[in-house]
């Protein structure tokens, strides 16, 4: 799995103590600094957003994870790094955030149905939603999709 802008790892981890293979990826690796000795962990020290080309042209993963961050030209990398039958999790923040703190700049912030209107072609969406969460109070757009197998109907 891809815990893609890791940060601290929270994800990834959770997958590495199921015994997944987890490749753990931010431009700031200290939050995971202390799995690079870890079996089943890759920590990759990799900044997105500088130009540089996506970092797995020939990889897919059964998993990816991305949670608070939005860079929206990595979204097409995104949905071909998911391997067939893979899921996607993605959640960060939306429109209306800016109410409540930051992100506050539209560019960091999701437009409505934005999550389901980029993946909704290529996935298959299995729950979309944006939300105000009130622990810290914050509005959200999540989606949890899963990438349909060549050849098989999709059941959603």
């Amino acid at each position: 799995m891809l815990d893609l802008a890791c940060g601290s790892g929270r994800h990834g981890r959770f997958f590495l103590k199921k015994s997944c293979r987890v490749f753990f990826l931010d431009r700031d690796i200290q939050g995971v600094h202390d799995l690079l000795s870890e079996t089943n962990a890759e920590v990759i020290e990799y900044d997105l957003e500088n130009g540089n080309p996506w970092p797995f042209p020939d990889r897919q993963f059964d998993a990816i994870v991305v949670t608070n961050y939005l860079y929206r030209p990595l979204m097409p990398h995104i949905i071909e790094a998911l391997a067939p039958g893979g899921t996607l999790l993605y959640k960060t923040f939306a429109v209306g955030n800016e109410r409540y703190g930051r992100p506050t700049n539209p560019d960091f912030l999701l437009c409505k149905n934005e999550l389901r209107e980029v993946f909704g072609e290529a996935l298959d969406v299995i729950d979309c939603r944006q939300q105000l969460e009130l622990h810290p109070a914050r509005i959200t757009q999540a989606i949890y999709a899963i990438k349909p197998i060549a050849g098989k109907q999709s059941e959603v």
